[in-house]
């Protein structure tokens, strides 16, 4: 939110990443920035050239957008690199809006069940 207080919308996307690793590291908050992602294909690790914008504490993927809106290959996009990472929570953050919360979307992988769908034991 203070990156995007502070900056606003416009930038691209480097932008934005370059000011929020600041923020995290003022913060003390634990993060990898730009974490290749090999793609494990019949036993072996390959290099891809995927990367994630963000890892926050090795659990929550961060992938940052700068984009008039976000689309649903954006939604794929960051749910692939929860399979491949075998991590559960993501966000994805379009910071090209005019209030950031508007830009926010919180991805779990699996995808949860409607409250109706769950079972009860």
């Amino acid at each position: 939110m203070e990156v995007h207080k502070l900056l606003g919308p416009g930038l691209l996307e480097s932008a934005y990443q370059t000011c929020l690793a600041h923020e995290l590291r003022l913060r003390a908050i634990p993060f990898q920035r730009e974490v290749t992602l090999p793609i494990a294909y019949k036993g072996e690790l390959l290099e891809s050239g995927y990367r994630i914008d963000f890892v926050i504490g090795k659990e929550l993927i961060v992938e940052l957008k700068s984009v008039e809106q976000l689309l649903p290959i954006h939604e794929a996009q960051i749910i692939t690199y929860m399979k491949l990472a075998n991590t559960g929570d993501g966000l994805l953050i379009n910071f090209n809006v005019p209030i950031l919360c508007y830009g926010i979307r919180r991805m779990f992988w699996p995808p949860l069940k409607p409250p109706h769908l769950r079972s009860s034991v």
